[in-house]
């Protein structure tokens, strides 16, 4: 049956309109609340161990994050496998909003690289949904200060005299230390041996510790280290030059043409509902331009990318090109 309502004008009507489309936008986060969501703490789980890129980033958001949220952000590190046993782990979890991933760039590559060494993976990369991109920060190439490598074109050289014979630590297989120098290895023609431990920290402390001669770190990692006088860089893995390190060359300026960037991105498990989704992007907005966030990226040195889901899905989507056509290139690793 029609209902007509001859007391409505066109002006009333056209007025309404323009007063739902303003309300539209919103409705997700007000549905959200009206569901009482968060009425609990948010689980942010980094599938790395403390000390490496994923978990600074972390610890630098849950203060402004719970802020806005209105609950504890409580920070769980759950290591291992290059950080596909955190992933997977967030898969599997309840798809509610309460349990979330900050990943590092290997999240939509480990998958691929698990089929390439003939192994099932423990999760799809379709079994996450994106939320927001936090930062993007290219790899710094670290030898010790007493190494005989004083540029990267010495370090290649010394590669290309003896294939296999320098190792690197890594913080997995086809995690992103591991991507950051076989990207290198790959465009110069030359072959590393990989010794991989249970994540950047670990990794950064093997260099550190005479166990291996040359890694890559973020620069939130290498920075101290660098400054200490324990490490000397070689290179940056990124397009350009970086300020807190501004008279190290990037692989291209050295003469290779590579690129390689770590980058830290918040993701839900698929299958949550869209009201949370919309909830948990526009808190994390809050949280970013927070100044006590801002102040501890600065401090911390890390590069701010800030890219809200949909921008940041494409850009998820165009590094794991990218990186699966190395990995296949790698192929299996026992």
């Amino acid at each position: 049956m029609m209902l007509n309502f001859p007391f409505v004008s066109a002006r009333f009507f056209r007025a309404l309109m323009a007063v739902t489309a303003l309300v539209l936008p919103a409705t997700g986060l007000v549905h959200a609340q009206d569901a009482g969501f968060p009425a609990g703490p948010i689980t942010l789980v980094v599938p790395n161990p403390p000390g490496g890129a994923s978990d600074i980033n972390a610890r630098i958001l849950a203060e402004p994050w719970a802020t806005a949220l209105k609950q504890p952000v409580v920070v769980v590190n759950r290591p291992g496998v290059g950080g596909a046993i955190g992933a997977a782990q967030v898969t599997k979890s309840k798809p509610d909003g309460y349990t979330i991933l900050m990943a590092l760039s290997s999240v939509v590559v480990a998958p691929e690289a698990e089929k390439v060494s003939g192994r099932k993976p423990l999760y799809e990369v379709e079994q996450l949904e994106p939320l927001a991109l936090i930062s993007s920060d290219p790899m710094v190439m670290l030898v010790r200060a007493d190494s005989p490598w004083r540029t990267l074109g010495d370090l290649v050289k010394a590669a290309r005299d003896k294939p296999g014979a320098i190792n690197f630590s890594s913080s997995g297989n086809f995690g992103p230390i591991h991507l950051s120098v076989e990207m290198l290895a790959y465009q110069a023609g030359i072959k590393f041996t990989q010794v991989p431990f249970n994540g950047g920290g670990p990794s950064l402390l093997a260099l550190l510790g005479g166990q291996v001669e040359m890694t890559t770190a973020a620069p939130a990692v290498a920075l101290a280290q660098i400054q200490s006088g324990k490490v000397r860089p070689l290179a940056i893995s990124g397009n350009k030059r970086i300020p807190m390190l501004p008279d190290v060359p990037t692989y291209r300026e050295a003469g290779f043409d590579a690129e390689y960037y770590i980058w830290a991105g918040l993701y839900a498990p698929a299958g949550t509902p869209k009201p949370v989704i919309s909830a948990l992007r526009q808190t994390l907005q809050q949280a970013v331009n927070s100044p006590s966030f801002i102040a501890g990226m600065q401090k911390q040195s890390i590069i701010f990318d800030y890219r809200d889901a949909p921008e940041f899905a494409r850009f998820a989507d165009e590094d794991r090109a990218r990186m699966t056509r190395v990995v296949r290139a790698i192929g299996k690793i026992d």
